[in-house]
């Protein structure tokens, strides 16, 4: 198989990816909790699992490398929960900063950031809009349920996407490590659920929050929907979809300058 894996890659591989121009693929997710029924790995193996079974799809027409993933970000509210760590946006930006300054001084010019995590998703639009014009690069940035939004909906029984340690997150997870999914504490997550602010309120506003304000569990969504079986519909439909925009020449071919 063509290998798409960076850390797999011996130096002088990468350097005739980079000749070749490949596509880079960034994913960045988080380790923080996710309620009573799911470790904290969460958003970082399917983040990461997302980028890999994507780039698996591109190979068959592009050439692409996926770094590994960038396992921790922005998670303040997730903080008094406990199990989580979090940086602030300093530390994020610069983080992200040196690994695309890393990855574009070896000479790769397509480049895209895969987000698997809800708290990261602003400050890496910001952060991509100042580094891209100063690197002379067109970074691309995905969240990947927005991205695939249209063909996660139509698989949930109880959410139109993604929320956290819910329906569709427990699902992928479900059927990548069954063995640390404790099903028998998912009766556990949906309890002492308040409605959010934008709920509330409705949509175009922002009020920063912790996540056990709205759940005293730390879950939002209904994981007790959650399969196996849907879980693997979902990374196919998420990963078939991702592959598709990134292998349309328009994402890189469009002027940006």
């Amino acid at each position: 198989m063509f290998e798409v894996e960076w850390r797999r890659l011996r130096a002088e591989e990468l350097r005739e990816r980079a000749a070749a121009d490949a596509m880079v693929i960034i994913p960045v997710g988080a380790l923080e909790q996710h309620g009573p029924h799911l470790p904290v790995e969460i958003d970082s193996v399917l983040g990461e699992t997302v980028a890999l079974r994507t780039a698996r799809l591109i190979a068959a027409q592009d050439n692409v490398v996926v770094l590994p993933c960038l396992w921790t970000g922005l998670s303040e509210h997730h903080m008094s929960l406990g199990g989580t760590v979090t940086l602030d946006f300093p530390t994020f930006f610069n983080l992200i900063r040196c690994v695309l300054e890393s990855v574009i001084r070896q000479g790769f010019r397509r480049i895209v950031v895969l987000n698997g995590h809800g708290g990261n998703d602003s400050a890496l639009r910001v952060a991509i809009g100042e580094l891209s014009p100063k690197l002379n690069v067109p970074i691309v940035q995905f969240t990947y349920w927005y991205a695939a939004e249209k063909v996660i909906a139509p698989l949930l029984e109880k959410q139109d996407n993604l929320w956290h340690a819910c329906e569709a997150e427990t699902s992928m997870y479900m059927s990548l490590r069954p063995e640390l999914v404790a099903e028998e504490r998912i009766r556990l997550a949906e309890v002492n659920c308040s409605p959010t602010v934008v709920e509330l309120v409705g949509g175009g506003i922002y009020r920063w929050c912790s996540a056990q304000s709205y759940s005293s569990a730390g879950v939002q969504g209904f994981p007790s929907a959650a399969s196996r079986e849907k879980g693997e519909r979902l990374l196919t439909a998420i990963a078939e979809n991702l592959a598709d925009k990134m292998l349309c020449k328009n994402l890189w071919e469009m002027p940006w300058r």
